[in-house]
């Protein structure tokens, strides 16, 4: 286990970095298209949310929230990647509704550095971000 220190602009550089951040978001949409059909299903969306299991733990401990209202949650998210309301997410779409979401990040850390302890094999969009950083860092 390592430990990263990120802020908004480490998050920016990575998103802004359009070769880079598209080649992320396009392997973490292949990983999500479980059939490999090249779209995202309503249920294939719900089952990535699912396994980050941010709704149903508030600081850790495990909430118990009805059915209905996970159903209506995860539709609402699939609806905001859907754009064009076509009933599947299109690998473009994705890329689209990641960056916003990557820049609202961003834009909440501001300038204040956070440490992040990451595993050596995680993947996430934030570790990609710092190890970036951390790269064109190297390379100066």
């Amino acid at each position: 286990m390592g430990v990263v220190i990120i802020d908004g602009s480490t998050v920016r550089a990575f998103v802004d970095d359009e070769p880079i951040f598209n080649k992320s978001a396009d392997e973490q949409f292949a990983a999500l298209d479980i059939n490999g059909d090249g779209v995202l299903s309503r249920s294939e969306l719900r089952k990535a949310c699912e396994s980050l299991r941010l709704i149903e733990t508030h600081y850790g401990i495990d909430t118990v929230t009805p059915p209905e209202e996970l159903t209506k949650l995860y539709n609402s998210i699939f609806d905001k990647f859907d754009c064009d309301h076509s009933g599947t997410v299109d690998p473009e779409e994705f890329r689209s509704e990641l960056k916003k979401i990557m820049l609202a990040i961003a834009d909440g850390l501001g300038s204040s550095p956070i440490q992040m302890a990451v595993e050596e094999d995680d993947q996430s969009f934030l570790k990609k971000a710092a190890d970036l950083e951390a790269s064109k860092i190297a390379q100066a």
